[in-house]
C-alpha cells in the first residue's frame, strides 16, 4: 500500500483544499475536522507523507503524539471538556477513510455521548469559532510556561 499525494489532507497541506487551521510548527499541522464527533474534534496530521501509523517514521510518530497531547490541553481547556478522545484509525478494516496519517482529538462531556462518526458537515462559521478558541487557548498556555 502506498501514500496517496492526491489525499485530501496532502491537499490541505499544499494549500489546495481549505482547513480551518488552529495550530502549525514544522512537523504537523491541526485543523478542524469538518464533520466534528463534539465541538472541539480536531485533526493532527504530519506534514511528511505517512499512509498511517504502519508506515510512519518514529521521528514522525514523536512530533504528532507531542502535537495531539499540546491541542488535548488546549481542547479541553477552550470547551471546558471533562476528558479527551485520542483517535487514530489504520487501513479500512479498522475505520481509516482518509489515507494520510492523522490523530483525532475530540472533547468529550459527561453524560453526552458523541456523535456519529462521518456524521454531517458542520457550518463553517461554528468551525471558524471553535478553532477560533482552540487558538486561543493555544496562546493562554504558551503565555504561562
Amino acid at each position: 500500500m502506498t501514500y496517496d499525494n492526491d489525499n485530501p489532507f496532502a491537499k490541505i497541506l499544499r494549500g489546495e483544499l481549505p482547513a480551518q487551521k488552529i495550530y502549525e510548527d514544522a512537523e504537523t499541522l491541526a485543523f478542524m475536522d469538518i464533520m466534528p464527533r463534539s465541538p472541539g474534534h480536531c485533526l493532527v496530521i504530519p506534514k511528511r507523507p505517512s499512509r498511517n501509523i504502519l508506515d510512519a517514521d518514529p521521528a514522525v510518530l514523536t512530533a504528532l503524539i507531542q502535537t495531539a497531547q499540546k491541542l488535548s490541553k488546549a481542547v479541553m481547556t477552550a470547551f471546558q471538556a471533562d476528558g479527551v478522545r485520542i483517535a487514530q484509525y489504520n487501513e479500512p478494516a479498522s475505520g481509516q477513510t482518509v489515507f494520510h496519517l492523522h490523530i483525532h482529538v475530540i472533547p468529550c462531556f459527561a453524560g453526552r455521548s458523541l456523535g456519529p462518526e462521518g456524521g454531517p458537515m458542520e457550518k463553517p462559521d461554528i468551525l471558524a469559532e471553535n478553532a477560533r478558541k482552540i487558538r486561543e487557548a493555544l496562546e493562554a498556555a504558551d503565555a504561562e510556561s
